[in-house]
């Protein structure tokens, strides 16, 4: 019994060597971004317009930015960063992450690309189909639909909103 405890705690410590983890040296090095269609509210039609939950998570402090926004547009995406972000974050961000949605990812037009632009922000992107590799942001989306859209019943927008 004692040998397999022990066996058990090297494969564990080997597990743990072989994680492949990355540490960001300061706040704003990278913050990692990602949207999420809610689901429809009580009382809603399938054929009603959804609402894009918008997430933002530094790497390294975690500190978090989110925002309901209307649709899953770069104008939104852009808003989002600028207003939701930007704004109230007391620290440069140097590095966006994000997949490669329609809403983060364009030509030279694309509002979101304009507003990383415009403010000194690199873009990096995940490799398609690839969403572990934004971990944190996907990470973050679950437990915010598990501990607070699973747990409170939402009748009207601002009431979602508000919460």
């Amino acid at each position: 019994m004692k040998r397999l405890a022990k066996v058990e705690r090297e494969l564990q410590e080997k597990l743990k060597k072989q994680a492949q983890r990355y540490n960001k040296s300061y706040p704003g090095e990278m913050v990692h971004v990602d949207t999420k269609r809610l689901p429809l509210l009580k009382g809603q039609k399938a054929t009603d317009k959804r609402e894009y939950l918008f997430v933002a998570i530094d790497d390294f402090s975690r500190e978090l930015y989110a925002a309901i926004l209307p649709d899953k547009t770069a104008t939104s995406a852009a808003k989002f960063l600028t207003e939701q972000v930007i704004e109230p974050c007391p620290y440069q961000i140097d590095c966006i992450y994000s997949d490669n949605g329609s809403e983060y990812k364009g030509g030279v037009n694309h509002a979101f690309a304009v507003a990383c632009f415009e403010n000194n922000i690199n873009q990096k992107f995940t490799r398609p189909a690839r969403p572990q590799t934004n971990g944190k942001a996907e990470r973050v989306i679950r437990t915010l639909m598990q501990m607070w859209h699973e747990k409170t019943e939402f009748t009207y927008r601002w009431h979602r909103q508000k919460e």
